[in-house]
C-alpha cells in the first residue's frame, strides 16, 4: 500500500479517475456537515460518483454513512457544504428533486406494491394510456420488458410482484430507476438478503450499467463483494471522509485499518474454553417437507456452527428448537429433560436464548426504548404486581449497555435510532439477561461493519469459554471456519456433514453443502 498521500479524488494531482478526461463528476459532496442536535453525522464530507465508474462505501455502523446517503437523495439538507450534480450546485428539497436529476437509490429491502404487477410497480403514476384515457396493458409490458432486455434478465412484466424473491424485488426497483432515466444509482447494502447465485447475477447487471455509463455507488460490509464489483472507494469514519482513491493495491487489511482506525489482530478471536457436558440434544427432529430427521448435540463451552447454502434448512431448525414452528417427529432436550413442543416460552424456561436472523422483525419492537427492548424478557421481575419499576429496568439496561460496549445517545432512545451493529448488541443483551444455558443465534453479523463483527465473534467466544453452549446459523464460510468448534452442513434440509475444528475447511464444508459425497482417500 502506497504512502504517497492522496486528494479528495483519490490521486496525488486530484485528476478524476481514468477515463473521465475533465468530465466533472455526475455526483457531489463538497464539504458537507449535517448534525441532529449535539450528533455531528456528517463533518465537511467531500465525494464524488463519476460515469462508467463503480464506487465502494466503507465504514462501521455508525459512520455516517446513511446520513451521506440521505443527503445525496434529498431527504436530508446538509447544514453546510453543498450537493452538485454535473458540476453545479443543486438545492434539493425532497427525493423528488434528486429523483428528478436522476439520483435513484436501491435499498436493501424493497418498496413495492405486492399486489399489482411487475410492470405496474415500474411505471406507477406514469402508465401509458390508450385514446379512451385507459392504462395500455400491452405498451405498459413492452415497455417494461424493454427495460429488463436492457438488463440482461428475464422477468415476466405482467407478473404480480407478491411471490417474487428479494433479488427479483431489487431488480424491479433498478428497472424502475431506469425509467426514470436515472444516471446515478445508489445500492444500499443490496447483497445482504441474497444468495451466491443471486449476487453474482446482480454483479452482471452492476457491470452492465456501468459499461452503459451509469455511475454507481456501492454500500456493502462485504469486503470480498467490494473487490470483486467497485473501482474505487470511500472510506468514512466519524462522520467523516477519510480516504478516496483506487481498489487497485488495497488488501482486506488496508481497508479494514482505514475503517475502524486500529489494525485488528483478528476478525475471530478465538477464546480456548472447556468443552463440558451436552446441554442441548435435537434427536430425529423433523418438519415435512422443510428439514429430516435431523440429530446433533451441542455441549457446554461449545461453538457449533450449522452451515450450508441458503433453503437449506438452517433457521427452520433453529425455530423448531426453540418451539417458534411446530415439528412433525422427534425431540428436543435440554440437560436432559424434553421440551415440549412448539412453546417458546418452555424453551425459554428451559434456558435457551434465541437470537433470530431478522433482529428488525423478530427481534426487536423498534418503536420502543432501547431500555425495554434489552429488558423485555425479565419483565416479570422488573415489573412486580404488573407495574414496571423505571430505575430497575434502566440499572439492568444500563449493565448490559456497559457490557456490550453499546453506543447509544440516551436509553430512553427508541432503538431505531441504533445502527445495526448495536441493534444486533441490544438484541443480545435482551437474552444474556436471562443467563441462558444454550444461545441459539441466526446469522450473528449479518449486516454490520467488520469492527462490529469482531466485538461481536469476541463476545461469543467469551461467553463459550464461560460454560455457555453455542448454536451458532451463518452463511458466510470464514465465519464457520473462523469460530465454530464443530461445524454441522445442511443441504435440502437434511445433515450432509459433520466437522471438527481441524477438519473443517472451505472445500469440505461446502462439498457437504452442496449435496456432494466426500472423497474417499486411496
Amino acid at each position: 500500500m502506497s504512502n504517497t498521500p492522496t486528494t479528495a479524488t483519490g490521486s496525488p494531482d486530484g485528476a478524476t479517475p481514468s477515463g473521465n478526461g475533465s468530465a466533472p463528476p455526475r455526483l457531489a459532496l463538497d464539504g458537507a456537515s449535517k448534525s441532529f442536535g449535539a450528533v455531528h453525522a456528517l463533518r465537511a464530507a467531500t465525494l464524488e460518483l463519476y460515469g462508467g465508474h463503480v464506487l465502494a462505501l466503507l465504514g462501521e455502523n455508525g459512520a455516517g454513512k446513511s446520513t451521506l446517503v440521505k443527503t445525496l437523495a434529498g431527504v436530508y439538507r446538509p447544514d453546510s457544504g453543498s450537493v452538485m450534480v454535473d458540476g453545479e450546485p443543486v438545492d434539493f428539497h425532497g427525493p423528488l428533486d434528486a429523483r428528478d436529476k436522476g439520483i435513484a437509490i436501491i435499498y436493501q429491502e424493497p418498496t413495492l406494491f405486492p399486489d399489482l404487477s411487475v410492470s405496474e410497480n415500474v411505471f406507477m403514476g406514469r402508465q401509458p394510456l390508450s385514446a379512451g384515457k385507459r392504462i395500455d396493458k400491452g405498451e405498459l409490458h413492452d415497455r417494461t420488458a424493454e427495460l429488463f432486455r436492457q438488463l440482461g434478465v428475464a422477468i415476466a412484466p405482467e407478473r404480480p410482484v407478491r411471490g417474487l424473491s428479494i433479488a427479483d424485488q431489487q431488480l424491479v426497483e433498478i428497472a424502475k430507476a431506469l425509467s426514470f432515466e436515472a444516471r446515478v444509482l445508489i445500492m444500499d447494502e443490496p447483497t445482504a438478503a441474497l444468495s451466491g447465485t443471486e449476487v453474482e447475477r446482480l454483479f452482471r447487471v452492476t457491470r452492465t450499467l456501468r459499461e452503459q455509463g451509469a455511475a454507481i455507488m456501492f454500500i456493502s460490509h462485504r469486503l470480498e463483494e467490494v473487490f470483486a464489483i467497485c473501482d474505487r472507494v470511500t472510506v468514512m469514519r466519524d462522520g467523516a471522509v477519510t480516504f478516496t482513491g483506487e481498489l487497485e493495491g488495497k488488501t482486506n487489511d488496508d481497508l479494514i485499518r482505514m475503517m475502524v482506525g486500529r489494525d485488528l489482530d483478528s476478525l475471530f478471536p478465538k477464546v480456548d474454553s472447556v468443552i463440558g457436558t451436552s446441554v442441548l440434544r435435537v434427536e430425529r427432529l423433523t418438519r415435512e417437507g422443510v428439514f429430516f430427521d435431523v440429530s446433533f448435540e451441542v455441549k457446554a463451552g461449545e461453538i457449533v456452527a450449522l452451515s450450508g447454502l441458503v433453503g437449506a434448512g438452517r433457521s427452520e431448525v433453529a425455530r423448531a428448537i426453540f418451539g417458534i414452528d411446530r415439528a412433525d417427529a422427534g425431540h428436543v432436550e435440554i440437560n436432559g429433560r424434553r421440551l415440549p413442543g412448539h412453546k417458546p416460552t418452555a424453551a425459554m424456561r428451559a434456558g435457551i436464548g434465541f437470537v433470530p436472523e431478522d433482529r428488525r422483525q423478530q427481534g426487536l419492537v423498534m418503536d420502543l426504548s432501547i431500555a425495554r427492548n434489552a429488558t423485555m424478557t425479565r419483565m416479570h421481575q422488573l415489573a412486580p404486581g404488573g407495574i414496571i419499576r423505571a430505575a430497575r429496568e434502566r440499572a439492568l439496561a444500563s449493565e448490559w449497555a456497559t457490557r456490550l460496549q453499546l453506543k447509544y445517545h440516551r436509553l430512553d432512545d427508541t432503538v431505531g435510532t441504533l445502527s445495526g451493529g448495536n441493534q444486533q448488541k441490544v438484541v443480545l443483551a435482551k437474552w444474556l439477561a436471562t443467563q441462558p444455558k444454550l444461545l441459539i443465534i441466526d446469522e450473528p453479523t449479518r449486516g454490520i461493519d467488520v469492527g462490529t463483527k469482531s466485538e461481536v465473534h469476541r463476545l461469543i467466544s467469551e461467553l463459550a469459554s464461560r460454560g455457555l453452549a453455542v448454536l451458532m446459523i451463518s452463511s458466510e464460510l470464514p465465519e464457520v471456519l473462523g469460530m465454530a468448534d464443530r461445524v454441522l452442513v445442511m443441504h435440502e434440509g437434511r445433515l450432509t456433514g459433520e466437522f471438527s475444528r481441524d477438519e473443517a475447511n472451505e472445500e469440505r464444508v461446502m462439498r457437504a453443502a452442496t449435496g456432494q459425497k466426500e472423497e474417499l482417500a486411496a
